[in-house]
C-alpha cells in the first residue's frame, strides 16, 4: 500500500487542523491506520491508531481529547482530526498501515508539517 498524507500547514494556537491519509494499493480495510509524529530534534511519536472498521481507537496521552482518527474505507483515507492545537504540537505528520497487528507498522508515507505558533 502507498500512502501520502496532506494538509499541514500554519495554524495559530487553539486552531484546528484536518489531515488526510489518502492510501492506494491493496484494499484499504484490511489495514490497521496510524498516526505519528516527529519535531525538529526529537525521536518520531507515536500519536493514534484505529482499527480496520474504524470502531477502535486510542491516543497518546499528549493528544487524547484534542485529536481524533477517523476513516472512511469507501475513499481509502483515514484522517486525523486536530483541535486546541498548542506549539508543541509542531512537527511533521505522517500516517503508517500495518497488515498484521497495532504497533506493528509495515507501510510509511512521507509526512506533511504542522506549525502552530503561539
Amino acid at each position: 500500500v502507498q500512502l501520502q498524507a496532506s494538509g499541514g500547514g500554519l495554524v495559530q494556537a487553539g486552531g484546528s487542523l484536518r489531515l488526510p491519509c489518502a492510501a492506494s494499493g491493496r484494499t484499504f480495510s484490511s489495514y490497521i491506520m496510524a498516526w505519528f509524529r516527529q519535531a525538529p530534534g526529537k525521536v518520531r511519536e507515536f500519536v493514534g491508531e484505529i482499527g480496520r472498521s474504524g470502531g477502535s481507537t486510542s491516543y497518546a496521552d499528549s493528544v487524547k481529547g484534542r485529536f481524533t482518527i477517523s476513516r472512511d474505507n469507501a475513499k481509502s483515507t483515514v484522517y486525523l482530526h486536530m483541535n486546541s492545537l498548542k506549539p508543541e504540537d509542531t512537527a511533521v505528520y505522517c500516517c503508517a498501515a500495518s497488515s498484521v497487528a497495532y504497533g506493528r507498522y509495515e507501510y510509511w508515507g512521507p509526512g506533511t508539517q504542522v506549525t502552530v505558533s503561539s
